[in-house]
């Protein structure tokens, strides 16, 4: 059923048109852009809401628009019929020096005729506009603003824009809280805005629990665009720590163990929080499969993974020749993509883990599935791994010091040794 398309009263109608050229040579050079290598054949519109007046010295329309480009048969990329992104486009007569950055082009036609387009999201006056939003709880158009009870939402917070940010886009308000903007979107309930809620229900302080959320309502279904969540000021991520650590040849081996009942203490929550299943033969066979999908594409992709492609086939199909032998598992909602640059470690030594989006390639649908628990401890253990083969230093044993500490930690949280899971 195609998309319905929503505006206010008082949204240009022809924006999208007149913006088509310019969007097809700016939005491929976004880091957060998903269909790098093909070009961009044309977009078609998903919703629009004017938030500011066109007709003012600053507008601003908020842009949900598909992305079409040339079908890959060999997969990557987008898919068709094309990646839906969030856009948070300004409108100026010109733009000052320190917006140069957010430059997406000078516009010749249309409602913004003679006006500079502009990523907003740069701009201290639209971000305003969006935190002003979810402290009044506001509905413009098909957009829905909520907040959190007791969130300490407070008007006149400054905002900067972060800049170090891959897939998406996030706002800081004063060193208070953090709105994080998804730029490719999806129908349906976001786990980065559902695990959370639901570990904060749990009373979880590992996770920051979310002070307000982004909504689009189209045509019945509920499309997720931004989490806000508080500001963790002066925290440093996992993986920025362990290499400072690595470079000084340092032990990182109770920052793991810290970080492990962490982990523990969040999958905990989460088996408290939301349901869990067993995993038999059917389902171990289906995971194995996908696993070996994705690695024979992989291959296809990156010739050097050839010669490693028989060792790992054999590895993944000897998880459902476990379970045709009997074995189950465990299965419950899981991070989904867990590693040390998910997590942040307070100047008072405590971690939090963030980003519940899971891989965000997959199906939405794929990364709401429940999962053994062991999956998180995977993705953790072969970072510490990542970290000691990036580092400038080479310190012996320092992975396996990590992996060591982590499983122990885990162990002491969650009452059980990841370690003894013959999958690990």
């Amino acid at each position: 059923m195609p998309e319905a398309v929503i505006r206010t009263d008082t949204s240009p109608p022809g924006l999208l048109a007149s913006l088509d050229p310019l969007l097809r040579e700016w939005l491929p050079r976004q880091r957060w852009f998903a269909g790098k290598g093909r070009p961009v054949t044309g977009f078609s519109l998903v919703a629009a809401t004017e938030l500011l007046p066109a007709d003012s010295r600053l507008g601003l329309h908020h842009v949900l628009v598909r992305a079409h480009q040339r079908h890959t048969p060999a997969g990557g990329g987008a898919r068709e019929p094309g990646d839906c992104y969030q856009l948070l486009i300004g409108t100026r007569e010109a733009l000052p020096p320190r917006l140069a950055p957010a430059l997406i082009g000078h516009v010749t036609e249309g409602p913004a005729a003679g006006r500079t387009a502009y990523d907003a999201l740069y701009d201290t006056r639209p971000a305003e506009v969006l935190l002003e939003a979810l402290r009044t709880r506001a509905r413009i158009g098909g957009l829905r603003f909520e907040r959190a009870p007791d969130d300490g939402i407070r008007a006149g917070l400054v905002p900067r824009l972060m800049t170090a940010e891959q897939s998406n886009s996030s706002v800081v308000y004063g060193d208070t809280f953090i709105l994080k903007l998804l730029r490719r979107i999806v129908p349906g309930v976001n786990p980065d805005l559902e695990l959370p809620l639901a570990l904060a229900r749990e009373g979880c302080p590992r996770v920051p629990a979310p002070a307000g959320w982004m909504v689009a309502d189209l045509a019945g279904r509920s499309w997720v665009l931004g989490v806000l969540q508080p500001y963790l000021q002066g925290a440093t991520d996992g993986w920025e720590l362990a290499l400072r650590e690595l470079a000084k040849g340092e032990d990182f081996a109770a920052e793991a163990r810290a970080l492990g009942r962490a982990t523990a203490e969040v999958h905990t929550a989460l088996a408290r929080a939301l349901p869990t299943v067993t995993l038999g033969h059917a389902q171990a066979r289906q995971l194995a499969d996908g696993m070996i999908e994705r690695l024979e594409a992989a291959a296809r992709a990156v010739p050097l993974l050839r010669s490693y492609a028989p060792g790992l086939r054999t590895a993944f199909t000897a998880l459902a020749d476990l379970a045709s032998e009997g074995r189950t598992w465990s299965a419950q909602r899981v991070h989904g993509d867990l590693h040390l640059g998910q997590c942040l470690r307070s100047p008072d030594g405590e971690w939090s883990l963030i980003d519940f989006e899971g891989e965000p390639a997959k199906p939405l649908a794929e990364r709401r599935l429940p999962q053994p628990a062991v999956r998180d401890v995977a993705g953790m253990l072969r970072s510490f791994d990542y970290a000691a083969h990036s580092a400038d230093a080479r310190v012996p044993g320092w992975a396996e010091s990590c992996r060591a500490a982590y499983c122990t930690g885990y162990a002491e949280a969650g009452g059980h040794d990841p370690r003894t899971d013959p999958v690990l």
